[in-house]
């Protein structure tokens, strides 16, 4: 969801990309989850970290505890931020409980990603003036 969310409100300022611990596969709730908002990710697919280790990046975001606890040292990387949020993939209940979950995650995200956006427009402008 951090993938299609970053997409969708940098438009062309960041390219992003997104890799998991383990990845399982693009979960249908959070593919739903984002079709509520417009944003199609059906055709993101699940990768893994590994795929990235020797590339470099500006920023790398964790979106967990347990992503923190195992990423890789990113050795090329300009700023490693971490984001706490729960999977809502682990949620039992009932099917709109767990729809809440994939809702409430995806706009937990969504405003730490607009934040992440002000401060770094802020911030590139300062360095170039």
């Amino acid at each position: 969801m951090a993938e299609g969310l970053l997409r969708h409100l940098a438009g062309d300022r960041y390219d992003a990309l997104s890799a998991g611990t383990h990845p399982v596969g693009l979960n249908p709730g959070a593919v739903a989850a984002m079709r509520e908002l417009g944003i199609d990710i059906s055709t993101q697919r699940s990768k893994r970290m590994d795929e990235f280790v020797d590339q470099a990046f500006d920023y790398v975001i964790t979106v967990c505890d347990r992503a923190k606890e195992s990423c890789p040292r990113w050795p090329h990387t300009g700023r490693l931020l971490h984001w706490n949020f729960d999977d809502p993939a682990v949620v039992t209940g009932s099917p709109e409980q767990q729809r809440q979950a994939f809702r409430t995650v995806r706009d937990h995200i969504k405003a730490h990603l607009e934040e992440f956006l002000s401060t770094s427009c802020r911030n590139s402008r300062q360095r170039s003036s």
